[in-house]
C-alpha cells in the first residue's frame, strides 16, 4: 500500500506523471507496469531530467542566456533541498530522494550530464573543422565537435544514461552492489544505441558521437560522414564503422541481463520492458545501418504495446507472487 500523501505531494507527482505521460516515449511504457510508487518515483526522476534538457536545448536561446537559465534553475534546485519550494518537480524529487535513498551526489550528476553541452569545450572533445572543397550543401564549410577516443565518450555516455540507471536501481530496489557496475553499463548500452539511431541528426546540430579514433582506424575522414548525413548514401567503411559501434552495444546489452535478476521481483517486468525496447531498436539498426542516415528509426508502437502487454502480465505475476523485499543498498 502506497504511504499516506498531503494534497500538495499527491499533486506534485500527478505533475510529474503529466510530464512523463507527454514527453517520456520509451520510457514511459517501462513506468507503468511498476508498482505505483516506484510508478510516481520514476516520473519524478523524468521529469526533473526533462526540465534540466529543456533548459539546455532551448536552441530558440543563445548559448550564454541557456547557460545562465540553467544555473538559475540549479541553484533554485539546490536551495529547495534545505528550503520549502512550491515547484512540483522540486517537491516530487525530494519525497522520491527521502523514500528511495538517492544522494544528492547522483541528481548533481544528471545535471552535469545534461548541461554537458553547454559548455565551450570539454575534456576529450575536439573542435573540427570540414572544408568546402568538394563537399556540398549543409556538409561543406562547418565545425563539429568530435570526441576523440572511446574512453572520452563513455564518461559522457555515463553521465547521460549510466547515472539514470544508478538512480533507477535505487527506486527498482536491489541488494548486492555489483547491480551497480551492471546498471553503468546498460546505460552505455542504451545510450551507444541512441547515438547510432540519432547519428544524422546530432551531426545536424554540429555533434559526432563517434570517436575519431575509430573512425581513423576504419578509414573514414569526417568530411565523408558529414556528406552521408546530407546525402543519405553511407560509404561502405562507414558502414563497418557502424557494425563495430553496433557489435560494442551487443556486448554492454549482456549486463542489462546480469541486471534483471538483482533488483526486486515487483520491478523486474519494467525493468525488461525497457531493455527489450531500447535492444529491438538496436536489432532494428543493425538490420540495415545505412537506414540513420535515412531518417529516425525506431520500434512501431505495435511493438512496444506487444512488450508493455507481455511486462504487465510479468509485472501483475510479481504483485501475486508478494516477494519479500530486501534491504536496500546504501547510497
Amino acid at each position: 500500500m502506497m504511504p499516506q500523501r498531503s494534497p500538495e505531494l499527491a499533486r506534485a507527482y500527478q505533475a510529474c506523471r503529466e510530464i512523463a505521460r507527454r514527453e517520456a516515449k520509451n520510457f514511459y511504457y517501462a513506468f507503468r507496469v511498476l508498482p505505483p510508487e516506484k510508478s510516481d518515483a520514476m516520473c519524478a526522476i523524468y521529469a526533473f531530467m526533462r526540465k534540466a534538457d529543456d533548459l539546455a536545448d532551448d536552441e530558440s536561446l543563445p548559448l550564454d542566456q541557456r547557460r545562465a537559465a540553467m544555473a538559475a534553475w540549479t541553484a533554485e534546485w539546490r536551495d529547495a533541498r534545505s528550503t520549502s519550494s512550491d515547484d512540483p518537480i522540486f517537491l516530487a524529487v525530494h519525497d522520491t530522494q527521502h523514500r528511495f535513498g538517492i544522494p544528492d551526489a547522483l541528481l548533481d550528476q544528471l545535471v552535469q550530464g545534461t548541461t554537458m553541452d553547454l559548455h565551450e569545450r570539454l575534456p576529450g572533445v575536439e573542435r573540427m573543422h570540414v572544408a568546402a572543397n568538394g563537399l556540398s550543401g549543409d556538409a561543406a564549410g562547418r565545425d563539429f565537435d568530435v570526441y576523440a577516443t572511446f574512453p572520452d565518450l563513455y564518461r559522457y555516455c555515463y553521465l547521460v544514461a549510466s547515472v539514470v540507471g544508478l538512480v533507477t536501481i535505487r527506486i527498482f530496489g536491489y541488494t548486492d552492489p555489483s547491480a551497480e557496475q551492471f546498471a553503468e553499463h546498460t546505460g552505455i548500452a542504451f545510450q551507444l544505441t541512441n547515438i547510432l539511431r540519432d547519428v544524422r541528426e546530432d551531426a545536424e546540430r554540429g555533434r559526432i558521437y563517434l570517436p575519431d579514433e575509430e573512425m581513423r582506424g576504419h578509414g573514414v575522414e569526417l568530411a565523408e560522414l558529414a556528406q552521408a548525413c546530407v546525402e543519405g548514401a553511407p560509404s561502405p567503411g562507414l558502414l563497418a564503422l557502424l557494425q563495430a559501434e553496433i557489435h560494442r552495444a551487443e556486448r554492454y546489452y549482456s549486463s542489462a541481463e546480469e541486471l534483471i535478476p538483482l533488483i526486486e521481483a515487483d520491478a523486474r517486468p519494467a525493468m525488461r520492458v525497457l531493455i527489450e525496447i531500447y535492444h529491438r531498436l538496436l536489432g532494428r539498426i543493425a538490420a540495415d545501418p545505412a537506414a540513420v542516415f535515412r531518417g529516425r528509426v525506431s520500434v512501431p508502437t505495435p511493438e512496444k504495446l506487444a512488450i508493455l502487454a507481455g511486462g504487465a502480465a510479468g509485472s501483475v505475476w510479481a504483485r501475486l507472487l508478494r516477494p519479500r523485499r530486501g534491504a536496500r543498498a546504501s547510497a
